[in-house]
């Protein structure tokens, strides 16, 4: 299964009377990342009033977790606008800040609301992708001569031998996009090379 991730970080700055809101958004294929991305923009900006943030980990259309959070800012206001934008964007392990610099006006809620997610959707729009593929790994017993043969076939399909041991035979395990699964399978039984089932 391959999505859509960030391919590098972006920043822009988005300003409405007076009020400064810098939105970054990057890859976090992980809840740590995204708070280390968090710790680093509050670093960056340790003046700002707010930093609220939204991140979506995994597929898009399935993401294995989602948070935001309006950092002191009214109760649904920025965290929920800025994750809504994410939801609508078709990119996953994303982690998206927007640090708020108050320019002595007040937006009210709507105001602020608009505000979150017009910086969230600028950034977003300007965001360079990358495809991931997520790769499924499938162990085989194959004889010597079939080593190079195989790490050959794996690394013309985007996969990678992601662990190796000798004996005496050759124990690899091979990383593969989803869909070339059941040709690799085919392959190994034509060449009578014996796949290990999963524990």
């Amino acid at each position: 299964m391959s999505y859509q991730t960030p391919s590098q970080a972006l920043e822009v700055l988005y300003e409405i009377k007076k009020s400064k809101f810098h939105a970054f958004a990057a890859c976090a294929p992980d809840r740590e990342t995204a708070m280390e991305l968090l710790a680093q923009k509050k670093a960056q900006y340790p003046d700002a009033r707010h930093h609220c943030w939204a991140y979506l980990l995994g597929r898009p259309d399935m993401p294995v977790s989602v948070a935001c959070s309006d950092d002191g800012e009214p109760s649904g206001t920025a965290g929920k606008p800025i994750l809504n934008v994410l939801q609508h964007k078709d990119v996953g392990d994303v982690m998206l800040i927007v640090t708020r610099y108050f320019g002595g006006i007040k937006l009210g809620a709507g105001g602020l609301v608009r505000a979150y997610s017009s910086a969230a959707q600028q950034v977003m729009e300007n965001l360079g992708v990358t495809q991931h593929v997520t790769l499924d790994e499938i162990t085989v017993n194959a004889d010597f001569k079939h080593e190079q043969f195989i790490r050959h076939w794996v690394t013309q399909q985007q996969g990678e031998v992601s662990d190796c041991q000798y004996s005496h035979q050759v124990t690899m395990t091979v990383a593969l996009p989803a869909p070339e699964i059941d040709a690799f399978t085919a392959m190994c039984r034509n060449q009578g090379i014996s796949l290990i089932p999963k524990t």
